[in-house]
């Protein structure tokens, strides 16, 4: 009998955590039992927490007691026990997975590419996290990639939807671009794929002061400022934010400051969790969440079928490879390790230079 280990959390309180054990059941006709290899942890899955109501994240997992939830993770799984006729024990793929050893799946809309989990649970929430990629069919699959799909490509994936999405609103008549919590990995994304544009207006990073020096070395921003140098911004020019912090403190500010000139905030992230109450100067009406797998179903619908994909996947490779220049990645293995990495995203202390990779 398999045992399935599973790290739960407190939706309520992210740091209260538990591993639970329970066995796992006998498979159905069509069913599948995935053995989850490895999983990248970083300020994403934070998010994942804290707007998991908002979103339905916590829908893709479900658990039995209320108020825990299964925060989703990155990563790759092998199938060892299969009760379906077109998936083989062995077939290695790569997804949305639980942070947990085992995931119980349903297989559907199966190509030699590419499978579907047709849980219906899973039903109405967005495709891009049912699909999973069979990456041993996968036309010049690497494996030396595999660290840094697991921790960039999901980052990347959005950071190329929020340069897309912005390009294609004409900048929202912007003349500079502010992006809060400059250093998390999904803002240097952004800025790889906005500094690349000769049509993009000036990018400013805005960081903590720790941080400063490390984007500087980058050059990937043409102004980095620390969160106490918001008054040097130029007011004057007409800006749009993309904030990966949730920092409702900066935001209000950085609205105060800017006035008419904030043109639009897309809200991506919520890397100061704590921060996230906004003030009265924040401009509601001109601020919204941004929800990358809608940018890619609107982008299917543009150009067809398989043409993001391609466009996002060429540029995550080429960021891929440029951020090694400055990327670490740590690797380890058990519940203990699973739970101190956590931990550690959790509480802000993982330097942006550096991510996990960890597994049961």
């Amino acid at each position: 009998m398999t045992t399935i280990t599973e790290f739960i959390v407190d939706k309520n309180n992210l740091g209260q955590t538990r591993i639970a054990e329970r066995d796992a059941p006998t498979l159905n006709d069509g069913q599948v039992l995935a053995k989850v290899d490895r999983f990248a942890l970083t300020a994403n899955n934070v998010t994942y927490g804290v707007v998991g109501e908002r979103i339905g994240y916590w829908k893709f997992f479900p658990v039995e007691k209320d108020g825990d939830g299964i925060i989703p993770v990155w990563g790759f799984a092998d199938i060892i026990e299969s009760n379906h006729p077109d998936v083989p024990v062995g077939d290695r793929l790569y997804g949305y997975w639980p942070m947990a050893s085992h995931l119980v799946m349903s297989p559907t809309r199966i190509s030699e590419h590419r499978l579907f989990d047709g849980a219906e649970h899973r039903a109405e929430l967005p495709p891009v996290y049912n699909s999973y990629s069979r990456v041993n069919a996968e036309p010049g699959y690497d494996n030396t990639f595999d660290d840094d799909r697991m921790v960039l490509l999901p980052l990347y994936a959005t950071s190329f939807c929020l340069y897309d999405f912005m390009k294609d609103n004409d900048w929202f008549g912007a003349e500079q671009i502010l992006i809060p919590s400059a250093s998390s990995k999904t803002a240097i994304g952004t800025a790889y794929a906005i500094k690349a544009d000769d049509s993009a207006p000036v990018l400013v990073g805005l960081t903590s002061p720790r941080n400063k020096s490390a984007m500087d070395e980058l050059a990937l921003y043409d102004i980095v400022l620390t969160y106490d140098q918001l008054d040097q911004i130029d007011a004057s020019k007409p800006s749009a934010i993309i904030d990966m912090s949730g920092n409702g403190a900066v935001l209000n500010e950085l609205h105060k400051r800017l006035g008419d000139n904030m043109k639009y905030t897309s809200n991506v992230g919520a890397t100061h969790y704590e921060d996230n109450a906004m003030g009265p100067d924040f401009i509601r009406d001109r601020s919204q969440m941004f929800f990358a797998p809608g940018h890619i179903q609107k982008r299917n619908a543009d150009w067809g079928p398989g043409q993001f994909e391609q466009k996002s996947l060429a540029f995550w490779r080429d960021a891929a490879i440029k951020s090694r220049e400055w990327l670490t990645i740590k690797h380890e293995t058990g519940a203990t390790a699973v739970s101190d990495a956590w931990q550690e995203v959790y509480a802000g202390k993982t330097p942006p230079n550096a991510a996990w990779v960890v597994g049961f």
